[in-house]
């Protein structure tokens, strides 16, 4: 599947949204050293947006990356972001600022970013699709695709209406390949019969997938091998078709390790494959709320309500038990709303991949860390 894309030299990407951060800035230094490692292992993959980190990802990459190596070394993926533009005048001029921030001339991979049936409509009326192939074919991308968050249905609609989609990318991970909202499964046999090569985002799930609860831990420590992270990020890129796993890198360490093991890829073998699935049964008996930290709910919210940070208090609760989570709880929503706060507008429901209910578990959290204050 790689010789489709001859530059990209390993199916392992870094994902550009959770940065190393210091405050509210980049920590510049701890990403370079992330860049340079990277690339050093033979890496050379990234994937941004200009909504991610809050606009700061495609200006630190000037300033990490495409200031530093020479332009045929990297391979550097971008998106048309939904709140980004509202008119199809706006598109042109937005792009090419994107191209000035990033400091390159061209994109690689140009995506048409979180697809949906009613964001599908907004690009549709705003000429999208049609601009960016136009910008194709004067070279400004080398490879046109979408990023995707709905169902199968849907994504047939918008690939036989668009049949140039060169490559889709979609959330795949042990836990939702079964899912029943997110359908990873029928998504990605929907891409295999469309014969769209498939780039993976949240393979380690926000992080959920890594920081597990004990008994989950022990399971793969039986293995004797790898980390959680290497479980799952080899999970997703086990299947055929993928030629790109994300992997939204925020330490050295955390590259360090992702590379030892992508390196030289070996899919996981049927012992590994039992642990993944014992996993998973462990996960779904914690009711974690499946959030993934991408903060895209955040814009949506009139009343600044620290929503993933509530819900990684309340997966703490159902996980550890104990004082933690209401600790914690009192801390993420110092600077922002309570959960008893929100207005149930539904607009944080609107932007969320996931799918989760959310005015429902923010009821649940006014429950568990509020009701006895």
């Amino acid at each position: 599947m790689n010789n489709l894309f001859p530059e990209v030299k390993k199916n392992l990407g870094l994902g550009c949204m959770r940065f190393p951060m210091i405050g509210e800035d980049v920590d510049v230094t701890e990403l370079t050293k992330m860049v340079d490692c990277f690339m050093e292992n033979g890496f050379n993959y990234f994937d941004t947006a200009p909504i991610y980190i809050n606009g700061k990802s495609e200006i630190v990459l000037k300033e990490v990356l495409t200031s530093r190596y020479p332009r045929e070394s990297y391979v550097l993926t971008d998106k048309l972001s939904t709140s980004c533009f509202e008119t199809e005048e706006e598109i042109l001029p937005l792009f090419e600022k994107q191209l000035e921030i990033c400091g390159v001339e061209y994109f690689d991979f140009y995506l048409m970013h979180s697809q949906n049936r009613k964001l599908f409509e907004k690009y549709k009326k705003c000429h999208a699709y049609e601009i960016a192939l136009e910008l194709k074919k004067q070279g400004k991308i080398k490879h046109f695709g979408i990023s995707f968050h709905d169902n199968a249905e849907m994504l047939e609609e918008i690939l036989t209406e668009y049949p140039e989609i060169e490559v889709v990318q979609i959330q795949l991970n042990y836990v939702d390949y079964d899912d029943a909202s997110i359908q990873s499964r029928k998504v990605y046999e929907m891409c295999r019969k469309y014969n769209k090569p498939v780039i993976v985002m949240e393979p380690v799930k926000g992080g959920t997938l890594v920081k597990l609860p004990d008994d989950a831990v022990s399971v793969f420590e039986d293995l004797k091998g790898g980390s959680p992270a290497s479980y799952a990020i080899r999970f997703a890129a086990g299947f055929e078709g993928i030629f790109m796993v994300l992997s939204g890198m925020g330490t050295l360490d955390m590259v360090e390790e992702n590379v030892s093991y992508m390196k030289n890829f070996e899919p996981l073998n049927q012992k590994e494959l039992d642990a993944v699935l014992k996993v998973k049964e462990i996960l779904a008996s914690k009711n974690i709320v499946p959030c993934t930290k991408c903060n895209y709910c955040l814009n949506g919210c009139a009343k600044n309500i620290p929503i993933p940070g509530i819900f990684a208090c309340m997966n703490s609760d159902n996980t550890y038990k104990g004082w933690t989570g209401k600790f914690y709880y009192g801390i993420v929503t110092q600077k922002g709303g309570k959960a008893s706060t929100c207005v149930k507008c539904g607009k944080c429901e609107e932007l969320c991949p996931q799918k989760i209910e959310l005015r429902n578990m923010l009821e649940l959290a006014v429950e568990t860390f509020e009701k006895a204050e």
